[in-house]
């Protein structure tokens, strides 16, 4: 007998390298994430310009940042965005002004779509190899109230599927433009993963809406399981030991012993690092 579902993860058409050049936009699942990839020596750039949740907010981070990485996680959160009521802008933070200055609005399925397509795009005209992993955050949002926080999911959702599953237009060659401009695009099911396969209040923190570091941790797992290359397994495993060596606290880190143990450890680590390969 089974008593919980185990959530699909397609594999997809490339594979995470150790040491990747990486960037990760989105909500703060996107910074828990990030931030374990950066861990574990990964060349990760987590939200250069602050958590961005909604699709405009993403957008606008794609837009000002000049790196060109070979994978980005683009992570939402929300269909709501602020404008400010002066200039009608999207904000992404409204810097502690007063709320009569902005309006709350929610994008609607074509616009998310639209926002993300748009930062896709930008991505690929600076490297048109690179390989886009949407997620939607499984963070919840009580002061929607939880209806209107499943239906903002729900619009994410959809617009995620429409720019992974386009309305074909068949090119002069025969082949869908839409298939071509889309096929390194995939997308993660983290969102379903809590929702549908840990499905229980402790795998969330103590204010019910973030999932925990536990359930962090066994995202990453399935990260690690579907996306990740032999290389790069294998150099998890050289990396464990020294970077729990590294994180010792001893109760006498002045003696000789121990400078000797981290002098060690770190010519190990510098080994480890210059040996891997991560010019991609």
């Amino acid at each position: 007998m089974q008593f919980r579902t185990v959530v699909d993860i397609p594999k997809p058409d490339f594979r995470i390298e150790p040491r990747e050049e990486m960037l990760f936009v989105g909500s703060c699942f996107a910074d828990s994430i990030g931030r374990r990839f950066a861990e574990e020596q990964f060349r990760a750039t987590v939200n250069p310009f602050g958590t961005m949740y909604n699709p405009a907010s993403v957008l606008h981070t794609i837009e000002k940042y000049e790196g060109q990485p070979r994978i980005a996680f683009l992570t939402l959160g929300t269909n709501h965005v602020y404008r400010l009521k002066e200039t009608g802008e999207i904000v992404d933070n409204c810097q502690k002004r007063p709320a009569a200055l902005f309006q709350e609005e929610e994008l609607s399925v074509d616009q998310c779509a639209d926002y993300l397509q748009r930062a896709v795009d930008i991505l690929r005209s600076r490297r048109p190899d690179v390989h886009v992993v949407v997620t939607v955050s499984p963070i919840r949002y009580r002061k929607y109230g939880y209806h209107e926080s499943q239906l903002s999911k729900a619009t994410l959702l959809l617009a995620v599927d429409r720019i992974l599953n386009p309305q074909f237009l068949p090119s002069e060659a025969g082949t869908s433009k839409s298939l071509i401009l889309n096929s390194k695009l995939v997308y993660f099911p983290a969102y379903e993963i809590v929702m549908d396969e840990l499905r229980d209040y402790r795998f969330y923190e103590s204010d019910m809406l973030h999932p925990s570091s536990q359930a962090v941790e066994y995202i990453w797992e399935r990260l690690v399981e579907h996306y990740f290359s032999d290389a790069a397994r294998q150099f998890l495993q050289e990396w464990a030991p020294l970077k729990a060596a590294l994180a010792h606290r001893p109760f006498n880190p002045d003696s000789e012993e121990y400078q000797q143990f981290m002098a060690k450890t770190r010519a190990k680590v510098d080994a480890l690092l210059n040996n891997t390969k991560h010019d991609l």
